[in-house]
């Protein structure tokens, strides 16, 4: 099996022909963009009765990253569960970045990940090396955070899917769920939006070859320096989340509205990938973003000189996004600067108010 997802057809060891498997050909959505729509989850969630265990700390109440179960007075687990179709077409780029997106969300909780489970659907007469290298990929990411792969289940699918149970420690204290928000902090954002628009882009076979590093080298970042930095120094970090399925203002959103507060996001500041736009303008749409946006909008007022484009990026669902955080205002310069030392280009991209209407305002 080649690294580009070629499987040369052999025959008495001579190599006949080479067949190309592109990953994202075999399904009807890639990454985060496969998710059901905020719409549908929100809809399903509260209709669920609340469970009553004092010990549950984050529960699905709020929409967070993650859920936090109290062991003891110091200790805490952070739990999740994360896993999607093909987003890319070369298969241990898709376990890396299957693997990066379940580990977020334990770093998004002020979490440390210490052991995994993968989770696999791939169909039953599909080529084994495919498979191979997708759990090869996950493998080296789980490996660089210091998480340890202990097991996972399987099962056949004529779609292929791939993630990871995660599971994390943080003390009780310590952990930063997203209803954390105050008036005056600043957020500050880790990574570029577009990776939704540019996977579909590489779905249809028009993404060029430098929109796709930009987007893969994003994705198969992991968010672990920026989560350490937080964990060792005092900055003031209110609230944590991390973009993903349901887009910037998706997540923002459910911070917002958890934190009882209001959100201004300056448009200008907010780092685009690479082609993200030209995506954009040329209809390269997933349906994940429409769903986002039909959810979200009705809550989002825009400044006249906004672009269309722009507007639609905001709704783009991420896969493995960057971390969103709501800081202390004092704290914001210094922080953003010791991102930068760890080569995390993170910008400070909005502010934190009273709750008012409407309750995203961009600018």
């Amino acid at each position: 099996m080649t690294h580009d997802g070629l499987s040369p057809l052999r025959y008495n060891g001579l190599v006949l022909e080479t067949k190309s498997v592109r990953l994202t050909e075999t399904v009807k959505a890639g990454g985060c963009a496969s998710k059901l729509s905020p719409a549908v989850l929100d809809k399903v969630l509260s209709r669920l009765p609340r469970q009553q265990d004092p010990n549950v700390l984050v529960g699905f109440d709020h929409a967070d990253d993650a859920g936090v179960y109290r062991l003891t007075s110091e200790h805490a687990l952070v739990q999740t569960v994360d896993f999607f179709t093909p987003i890319v077409d070369d298969p241990y780029t898709f376990g890396q970045i299957a693997a990066t997106n379940a580990l977020s969300d334990v770093y998004a909780m002020g979490g440390k990940p210490l052991t995994s489970l993968a989770l696999v659907c791939f169909p039953e007469k599909a080529d084994l090396d495919i498979l191979e290298r997708i759990l090869a990929g996950g493998l080296s990411k789980m490996i660089e955070a210091g998480c340890t792969v202990i097991g996972g289940h399987s099962i056949r699918d004529e779609e292929t899917k791939f993630g990871y149970s995660v599971t994390g420690v943080v003390h009780p204290q310590k952990v930063l769920a997203n209803n954390g928000a105050k008036p005056g902090d600043a957020l500050v954002f880790t990574k570029a939006l577009g990776t939704g628009v540019i996977s579909t882009a590489i779905k249809k076979g028009v993404a060029e070859q430098s929109w796709i590093a930009a987007a893969i080298e994003s994705m198969a970042t992991l968010n672990k320096k920026a989560a350490e930095l937080i964990a060792s120094k005092s900055y003031g970090v209110h609230s944590m989340t991390d973009i993903t399925g349901f887009g910037l203002i998706g997540h923002a959103r459910e911070m917002a509205l958890a934190s009882n507060v209001s959100l201004r996001l300056f448009s200008k500041d907010i780092a685009i990938l690479p082609g993200a736009l030209e995506c954009v303008r040329a209809g390269h749409i997933p349906g994940g973003l429409k769903a986002n946006r039909e959810f979200a909008e009705c809550l989002v007022g825009y400044e006249a000189e906004i672009a269309e484009d722009l507007k639609t990026l905001l709704f783009d669902p991420q896969t493995a996004g960057g971390l969103f955080i709501a800081i202390a205002p004092d704290d914001c310069e210094e922080f953003i600067l010791d991102l930068e030392d760890l080569g995390i280009p993170a910008r400070y991209i909005g502010n934190v108010t009273e709750s008012v209407k409407p309750l995203i305002r961009v600018y």
